[in-house]
């Protein structure tokens, strides 16, 4: 071994001793109790420390191991890291307007079905590629989809369904994906909430045409930054790629050259033949890629997730059985029939004819210090951002409205001990009976 191997085992080693010394295990019940954070240990930040020493700060040995482990984990053929589950969206939106793609590609003015309760970078893709969002409601107790209104939402421009799993809940796959297969639709799944999550026996992901994720510190594993694209076809994989790195043609790995064994033998769109493959650009890309360090981190973290999975589903269970003799106040969630969800919060929501607000209880909890979030946008076509756009919506979005109006959501990240669990538990109880 060499000495510079010594060194890097010396130094792994103390990073071990300092996770010990810096990172003190917290006591239950927490002082202040998040809905979501980083959960991890020596392992996150040793992998992190060896990916440094590397210094190859863009993708490397970490990001290719990753991105085989994850589309094995899916049982798809590929899987490419980016920058954020944002990034990944916009990624998988981009790649269906792909040129190589003929008639079936996402043009401006088509439409691209949605829904209206959700997350904005589920949607803002769509604009972003100067198509046409069409908003269906949601239904709760499930807070998904409402199916019935695919049909409606139809039109001669329809090119693609874009759709999240939102909150670890499978949305109605059965139905979506009949759906879009049925009238030759792209069919994209958001699994940035939900990964993990399974439909039929099935796991959430392997439906569409593309999926996504997000490695933010709120989701079941982080990289800090991070998001991924999975699909299992090849032609897709390609362009995906290509819109990822720049929009180029070339397919080479970073740091390494003349892949296609033809480098400067080509000829595209009306450059010089011969001109450098790897300096040729196929489609109007971007650059979205992460860093080695922070697939690091995510390798460490893969490890866990079917612990952090169990966690989570355990934890919302606690909550769920906790709630129940409060009905008469609450509408409380329900698994989208034929699910196993990976939950990412628990959320519920206050009934119109309870003696208190929405609004009421979320200022109680927050001052108990137990955090709290609404259901991320509410009504995106009420949101100032979205009151410009072109778009449809089909019917009068009144499930999206009440998930606006009443709905909220709780922690159920690994990071929260049962103590922690049972104290909202209590004083969710407590907020009842103090503010009727």
């Amino acid at each position: 071994m060499g000495r510079a191997e010594e060194l890097r085992e010396q130094i792994l080693g103390l990073v071990q001793e300092y996770f010990q010394e810096a990172f003190p295990t917290p006591v239950s019940p927490s002082a202040n109790i998040r809905v979501s954070g980083r959960v991890f240990d020596s392992d996150e930040l040793v992998h992190l420390v060896d990916s440094s020493l590397d210094f190859w700060l863009t993708a490397g040995r970490y990001a290719k191991d990753f991105e085989k482990q994850f589309a094995r984990y899916f049982g798809v053929r590929s899987a490419l890291l980016v920058n954020s589950g944002s990034s990944a969206n916009l990624l998988a939106v981009s790649a269906i307007t792909s040129p190589q793609l003929g008639e079936k590609r996402l043009e401006a003015g088509d439409e691209v079905i949605t829904v209206a309760g959700g997350f904005p970078t589920t949607v803002n893709p769509i604009v972003q590629n100067g198509a046409v969002p069409v908003f269906l409601d949601v239904t709760l107790p499930t807070f998904q989809v409402d199916v019935t209104q695919l049909e409606e939402a139809l039109s001669e421009r329809t090119k693609a369904v874009i759709l999240a799993h939102t909150l670890g809940n499978p949305f109605n796959v059965d139905a979506v994906n009949e759906f879009a297969r049925k009238h030759h639709l792209w069919l994209i799944e958001d699994c940035c909430d939900a990964l993990g999550a399974s439909y039929g026996g099935k796991k959430v992901g392997t439906f569409g045409d593309f999926a996504t994720f997000s490695f933010y510190p709120a989701h079941h594993i982080t990289m800090g930054e991070g998001g991924c694209v999975i699909t299992d076809k090849p032609p897709l994989k390609t362009i995906a790629e290509s819109f990822r790195d720049w929009g180029r043609d070339c397919w080479c790995d970073t740091g390494k050259d003349n892949t296609c064994g033809k480098r400067f033998d080509w000829q595209l769109g009306s450059l010089p033949a011969g001109y450098d493959h790897k300096y040729t650009y196929s489609h109007i890309g971007y650059n979205l890629k992460l860093t080695d360090m922070q697939a690091a981190v995510g390798i460490a973290q893969f490890k866990k997730l079917s612990k952090f999975i169990e966690i989570r589903n355990s934890n919302w269970h606690s909550l769920r059985q906790g709630l129940n003799d409060l009905e008469e106040f609450f509408l409380l969630p329900e698994p989208t029939p034929n699910s196993i969800p990976s939950w990412f919060g628990f959320p519920f929501a206050v009934r119109e004819t309870a003696p208190f607000s929405r609004n009421r209880l979320v200022r109680y909890l927050e001052d108990k210090k137990i955090g709290t979030r609404l259901v991320f946008a509410g009504n995106l076509v009420r949101q100032p951002a979205y009151q410009n756009i072109r778009c449809r919506q089909i019917g009068d979005l009144k499930g999206t409205d009440f998930m606006m109006n009443y709905a909220l959501w709780i922690g159920v990240f690994p990071g929260l001990s049962p103590g922690d669990i049972n104290y909202m538990i209590e004083t969710i109880h407590q907020a009842v009976k103090e503010l009727q």
